[in-house]
């Protein structure tokens, strides 16, 4: 069986940001006393929710991070319907592997929090594919590179083999983050990043119906 850790911005879903945004710059600026708003030298796609916020406080000096802006940012995201920003082709790719159990398992690897993340799969009404307590989250850690082995860990004891493991995004950090823990990469070309320069991944395309027959032969014993 395979482990199919998904990023969700930009793969699972397309613009489906803003109000997640909006709660990290309002939970952050609240819990410091800083205006963040206006800031727009932050790099947001592939990224944690810690390194964003640690960095939009950095850009107005504050360098000592109060850990009550978590939830306080978890309490400020309200998604709106998402339904109309999964991305072209995913809903056919999530039923085509959920309804082979006995050959994919779909978990997450995502710089969302925990909570903020499960809130937005259920605005977009993908998130009955993906089981409570599965995988590695932005509240988990700040460096995403730890949170593919966070997400092996929970899925199993020991931790899911790294063989049998694939990350999918949609940006050149999920590819690096997958190769800080030695397990392929699938790259969908649905976010800012186009095929070319996602060309480090182990397979690209640019469709997530395009997934399933590389994830098959992925899914395969001799792979």
């Amino acid at each position: 069986m395979l482990l199919l850790l998904f990023d969700i911005d930009g793969t699972l879903l397309q613009r489906a940001s803003k109000e997640h945004a909006h709660a990290l710059r309002e939970a952050a600026g609240a819990v410091h006393g800083v205006h963040v708003h206006d800031i727009e030298t932050v790099e947001y796609a592939g990224r944690t929710d810690r390194a964003i916020t640690r960095d939009l406080l950095a850009a107005v000096g504050v360098t000592e991070i109060d850990e009550a802006w978590l939830e306080r940012a978890v309490d400020a995201y309200d998604p709106p319907d998402l339904t109309g920003n999964v991305a072209p082709g995913m809903v056919e790719l999530l039923d085509a592997v959920a309804a082979r159990p006995d050959e994919f398992r779909l978990s997450l690897v995502t710089g969302n929090l925990e909570e903020i993340a499960h809130r937005k799969l259920a605005a977009a009404g993908l998130g009955h594919y993906f089981e409570p307590g599965q995988g590695g989250f932005g509240s988990d850690a700040e460096d995403r590179g730890k949170l593919p082995g966070i997400a092996r860990a929970r899925a199993s004891d020991p931790p899911w083999p790294r063989e049998r493991t694939i990350v999918i995004g949609d940006t050149p950090r999920d590819i690096e983050c997958a190769r800080v823990d030695a397990v392929r990469v699938a790259a969908v070309a649905t976010g800012h990043f186009s095929v070319a320069e996602l060309a480090e991944a182990d397979a690209v395309v640019d469709d997530a119906r395009s997934l399933l027959p590389v994830l098959t032969d992925w899914a395969r014993p001799s792979a």
